[in-house]
């Protein structure tokens, strides 16, 4: 690197003592510099793919690049993520020394470790830089004495570093002309440094200060002493706490106009009591989020204190005013813009005396507050209302309301999540010239045929009605849509809605951006709209009766798509070849549960822009292309229930392919021959399934190395071999090699994994002991060892996995007694068991998917300027964790919720011998207990009739001996009860409850057993033959035996 840096210092020199070349693009010398950073530094296989070396290309128009207009040197370098995410480095600074004008850099988010200059430190580059960000990277303190020669800086960002205690002030204070100033997300816990003398921080002309989540407290208020200049301060998220004098610090910030103390633990702000010094200076806007939430603090005070600003937020704040209709709300006829959703409102805070004198009202925010009853008539005095947003809460309303029909001058309204009844509720827009978004989710679709049709005046940009029923109404679109032609966003997803689906809205409105009509029941063919909607992102019409093909026109229609979700239709033929020459970043294609056939393009395997890929269940056929593999965009592939067959396809793995794959989905095909050793290369691999296939071989070594692998699942083939012992990888959480050809024992295997979760190794060839390393495996939460050849006794470690709720040891040679320490399992409802959680980069930043791949933002225009709008974009990015259990005589496969609560206990068809420790029926979680094919002796514990949950109880094909305990009646979930095959003795319990559901097959083959459903007399049977002496046990629980 030393020696490149050189080179370029060296020709640098050159240029000067000759001259700048002429040309019409860029100089030569910024084209080369560029070049240098690229193959030094930036290294990300998706950016920068037009910056090459080559003699006369002009780099101002690269991407990335700003050149001035007239000079053609570069002005600005736009270099936000574009190095890979697993690569960490120094930057060194003498790289920029070539672009001597240049005024704005961006380096954020590209794992910068440090900053060095290997040049003279005479020599410094970038004098005339104006923006520079290097936010969200790895730099410490030391790397801020870089910035003491930047004297032209004006904005400065460091935010989501490393650093930490004091800073670099005296290289700050040098900085005269700096304006804006970013520090958020570090852990700098002051602005004075033991090292310059307790100087504090004095940026003169700084206007704009962010120090939101850092560590400081509330010495932080003195330091801020001397910025005479700032206008905006953001101090939220430090460690301030007690009662803050509000009064004092805006005297000290004579000139601040924007003020946020969010996330901190104040506990009051004290109240300016003094009415000649009531004022809070230029104080416009002040957000006081997330403060109070001890329920201490006064709403009505806060009000009060904050008279003079314009706008004030006050979000998830929990106050402990208790209003009543005479109560004054005091809130001050400045304020044009409120916000107080999640805030533990008072239901009658509407109906408060005070609203109806708030004229000046233009924003008004009261969500998520679990209000209730109808709109209070004194909103209607609200007259200058632009933008209102009441959901959340559980308003009621049907047909026209008063209180919103003469708000005419709004924008924006969110209604969603109440009770309003839609869409009647609707009439009272219908004057509302200047509303521009209007949102009613989850509210009730009800069919109401008498409402007449009416014709808006407004033009909406957003429409959304989502998840307003589940009933089959025969409702169709509502008619004023037909007025419609300036629509950005449309969402009327689980509506049931009859009819076709409506690309009429498309051809009518040409701005459309988002299309979201899954879960209805519209039935049709893909009649897409005759001409192209460029504008269109995002198109979600799934889970319909959709016949017929894709149209091969689709992209040219929609040339811009960022997101297509098809699935769960019946569309047939061939994958359109022309997905592929999409350009958009991050695309997002879900054609999953259709009937689609043929295999997969080349020109869709060959892009650039694929982000995520889901063919699941069609009847696509042939070979897997191997060109999908090679992808330097794709993240998640899903590839399973289709017809596939040959090889996995081996490729020559690059570079660019370790940084691509994070999930992979190849099963349910007819694949066949041995994983390829490619796949173990994928460094950042986190959930890999090729389940259901007919691959062989030993299970690859270079398992070992892929650090970020949470679900492996290789189960329902042919691996032969051991298990490695090097598989005790600490990120694994789940995994599956069920049915397959594995030998040896697993002593070396699996007991350093203390993140494991799910640890499936049924229908194998495995042998030996069960370890007492089980132990070690403290996540463990399902253990399946059913059908293999584990002999010994059942190891009392496994009582010390306190999250284990799933045990399988059936079908195995275990001896020995039951351990009553089992009794101490929890059997808890477990979210780690049923989640398989993925984190992928999208276009909104990073995605935790539960459910759903991300949420997608719109800009509109309202009061508050252009704000974003959340539309969920719904496509599953996950490979759903599912475990097989035997329970109620069947095979289940339980996923999700149904994983999550599931429990319980096989250990059938072994050689377990001894009583059952009656401590079993402290197991009062458990649903499902299976100890039937043993050699089990004495009685049946009464003690089981707390297992209040049970459903399945199999105690057969045992020497249990003594009665049934009537107590088991009071079992009211059991739905299976087979005792067949003992011992017992005596009369049935009554049949009552659930033992009422119970027939001959539960009760057969004990000689002495007698009452219905048997068709055994219990005074035709002769007694019991003479059992051995009883133990204080057998005693106790034959005491306890209905007689």
């Amino acid at each position: 690197m030393e020696a490149k840096s050189l080179w370029v210092l060296l020709a640098t020199l050159v240029f000067i003592i000759q001259g700048w070349p002429q040309t019409e693009g860029c100089l030569e010398l910024e084209r080369i510099a560029l070049f240098q950073l690229k193959s030094n530094f930036f290294n990300h296989p998706s950016y920068l793919k037009d910056w090459v070396d080559v003699k006369g290309s002009n780099c101002c128009q690269w991407e990335r690049i700003e050149c001035n207009i007239t000079s053609n040197r570069v002005i600005g370098l736009y270099l936000y993520s574009v190095r890979q995410s697993d690569t960490y480095g120094y930057l060194n600074i003498s790289l920029f020394l070539p672009f001597e004008e240049l005024k704005n850099l961006y380096l954020s988010d590209n794992k910068i470790t440090g900053l060095v200059n290997n040049q003279d430190e005479k020599v410094q580059p970038m004098m005339n830089l104006e923006v520079l960000d290097l936010s969200r990277n790895l730099l410490k303190n030391n790397d801020v004495a870089f910035l003491k020669g930047l004297a032209s800086l004006k904005s400065l960002n460091m935010g989501g570093n490393q650093l930490e205690g004091s800073i670099g002030i005296t290289v700050l204070n040098n900085l005269t002309k700096l304006k804006e100033l970013d520090l958020s997300g570090n852990k700098i816990e002051s602005l004075k440094s033991p090292h310059d003398g307790e100087r504090p921080l004095n940026v003169t002309n700084l206007e704009e200060l962010n120090l939101d989540s850092n560590s400081f407290t509330n010495s932080l208020l003195a330091q801020l002493s001397g910025f005479s200049n700032l206008k905006s301060l953001d101090i939220g998220y430090n460690q301030l706490k007690g009662s803050i004098n509000i009064k004092e610090l805006l005297d000290a910030l004579g000139n601040l106009e924007e003020l946020d103390m969010s996330g901190n633990e104040v506990k009051e702000i004290v109240p300016i009591k003094n009415k000649d010094n009531g004022s809070l200076g230029k104080l416009k806007v002040a957000t006081l989020n997330r403060v109070f939430t001890d329920g201490t603090a006064s709403l009505i005070q806060l009000l009060e204190t904050f008279s003079s600003v314009n706008t004030l937020y006050l979000s998830d704040n929990y106050f402990n005013d208790t209003f009543s209709t005479q109560d004054k709300l005091h809130v001050s006829s400045k304020i044009e813009e409120l916000v107080l959703d999640q805030s533990s409102l008072n239901n009658n805070i509407l109906q408060s005396i005070g609203w109806c004198d708030l004229r000046k009202f233009e924003v008004l925010d009261l969500s998520e507050n679990a209000l209730k009853g109808t709109l209070p008539s004194c909103l209607a005095n609200l007259s200058s209302l632009h933008y209102l947003d009441i959901s959340g809460n559980q308003f009621v309303g049907k047909g026209a309301s008063t209180a919103l029909a003469n708000l005419n001058l709004l924008k924006f309204i969110s209604l969603s999540r109440n009770l309003f009844e839609v869409p009647s509720i609707f009439i009272s827009f219908a004057n509302h010239s200047h509303l521009k978004v209007l949102s009613s989710n989850q509210n009730k679709l009800v069919e109401e045929p008498t409402i007449p049709t009416w014709v808006p005046k407004f033009q909406l940009k957003a429409f959304r009605l989502s998840n307003c029923t589940t009933k089959e109404l025969h409702i169709e679109l509502l008619k004023f849509l037909y007025y419609q032609n300036n629509l950005s966003i449309i969402d009327l997803s689980y509506n049931n809605f009859e009819g076709k689906v409506p690309f009429w809205l498309l051809e009518n409105n040409t701005r459309m951006e988002a299309f979201l009509m899954t879960g209805n029941s519209f039935m049709s063919h893909l009649n897409l709209p005759s001409h192209p909607n460029p504008n269109i992102s995002f198109v979600d019409i799934s889970d319909k009766k959709i016949q017929g093909p894709i149209p091969t026109n689709i992209c040219s229609i929609f040339p811009q798509l960022n997101g297509l979700n098809l699935s769960g239709n019946s569309l047939q033929g061939n994958i359109p070849p022309c997905l592929g020459s999409l350009t958009t970043w991050n695309l997002l294609l879900d054609l999953s549960h259709n009937q689609l056939s043929g295999g997969i393009p080349e020109m869709l395997a060959q892009s650039d822009s694929l982000r995520f890929l889901r063919l699941s269940n069609n009847h696509l056929s042939g070979k897997i292309t191997p060109t999908i593999f090679c992808s330097t965009s794709l993240r998640l592939l899903y590839l399973d229930g289709n017809n596939f067959d040959g090889n996995i396809p081996s490729i020559v793995i690059s570079t660019f392919l370790s940084y691509s794959l994070v999930d992979m989905d190849l099963s349910n095909h007819n694949l066949s021959g041995e994983l390829p050793r490619w796949i173990w290369k994928v460094s950042n691999l986190n959930a890999l399934s090729v389940s259901n296939n007919q691959l062989k071989g030993l299970i690859p070594m270079e398992l070992c190395y892929l650090d970020s692998l949470k679900i492996l699942d290789l189960s329902e083939n042919k691996f032969s071999g051991p298990i490695p012992s090097c598989f005790d990888a600490q990120s694994i959480m789940h995994l599956h090699l069920s049915k397959n050809r594995l030998s040896g024992t697993l002593t070396n295997a699996f007991f350093n994994s203390s993140s494991l979760v799910t640890l499936d190794l049924s229908e194998n060839q495995l042998s030996g002991e069960i370890p007492y390393q089980i132990g070690t495996l403290s996540a463990l939460s399902v253990l399946l060892l059913k059908a293999n050849y584990f002999i010994g006794e059942i190891p009392i470690e496994i009582c010390k996995l306190y999250s284990l709720s799933i045990i399988d040891l059936s079908q195995n040679k275990l001896f020995g007694l039951i351990p009553s320490c089992l009794s101490r399992l929890t059997l808890d409802p477990n979210d780690e068991k049923s989640s398989t959680k993925t984190y992928v980069e999208g276009s909104g930043g990073i995605f935790e998917p539960g459910n759903y791949f991300g949420v997608t933002e719109f800009e509109f225009f309202t009061l508050r300027g252009y704000e974003s709008l959340d539309v969920d974009f719904e496509i599953e990015n996950q490979m759903e964790e599912k475990v097989d259990y035997t329970t109620k005589r069947s095979y289940y496969t339980y996923k999700g919720n149904i994983l999550k609560y599931m429990s319980g206990i096989d250990l059938s068809c072994n050689r377990l011998t001894g009583q059952i420790p009656r401590e079993i029926g402290n197991l009062s979680e458990i649903r499902s207990l299976n100890l039937s094919h043993n050699n089990l002796t004495g009685h049946i514990p009464s003690t089981f009739s707390k297992l209040k949950q049970i459903e399945s109880l199999d105690l057969s094909h045992n020497n249990l001996i003594g009665r049934i305990p009537v107590q088991l009646t009071k079992l009211y979930a059991l739905a299976i009860f087979n005792v067949s095959y003992n011992n017992l003795s005596g009369s049935i319990p009554s049949p009552k409850a659930q033992f009422g559901t119970f027939d001959e097959s539960s009760y057969v083959a004990n000689p002495f057993l007698c009452g219905s459903p048997l068709h055994k007399n219990c005074s035709d049977l002769d007694s019991p033959p003479t059992a051995a002496p009883k133990s204080s046990n057998e005693e106790e629980e034959s005491g306890l035996m209905d007689k």
